[in-house]
């Protein structure tokens, strides 16, 4: 008859299960998970373009039938306007909701968190081409949308 484990044997394979557990999730919270959560390397020329793109939610624009998203359809190129600026010009409280999740690789999550209040902006930098349809929350007659492409320079 062979004799049981002895109980040092099982004292090692435990010792031992516990340093491999303790140096994966060393591995893990040191590089894997920091380099996942790494903004993507973008061109200065994208990050800092030549000027602002404007959309404004004129007066009124609560109003169904009235304009609401001033340009309605805008088109952003990358390198020259892709940073978007909504501004409310209207006397009540707006958002810019996305119709479906829209993301950036560098900027996160497109829509503004909450309501745009009279007199304040959302902005946006556009880093990747897309197009997106947005609306209001509160108001969802009010839609329009933004295409953000290459520029050709």
């Amino acid at each position: 008859m062979s004799s049981p484990p002895s109980s040092h044997a099982y004292g090692i394979g435990v010792i031992a299960l516990i340093i491999g557990m303790s140096v994966s999730l060393v591995f893990y919270t040191s590089f894997y998970v920091p380099e996942s959560l790494a903004k993507p390397s973008v061109s200065e020329h994208i990050l800092n373009p030549e000027k602002d793109l404007i959309i404004e939610i004129v007066p009124g624009a609560v109003i169904e039938g009235n304009e609401n998203y001033v340009p309605n359809k805008a088109n952003a190129l990358l390198n020259v306007n892709n940073k978007v600026i909504w501004k409310n010009l209207d006397d009540t409280p707006h958002t810019v909701t996305p119709d479906h999740r829209a993301s950036d690789r560098y900027s996160g999550d497109f829509g503004s968190s909450g309501v745009v209040k009279p007199g304040e902006n959302y902005e946006f930098l556009f880093t990747e081409p897309q197009e997106i349809h947005y609306h209001c929350e509160p108001h969802p007659w009010m839609t329009g949308s933004i295409n953000v492409e290459k520029s050709r320079f």
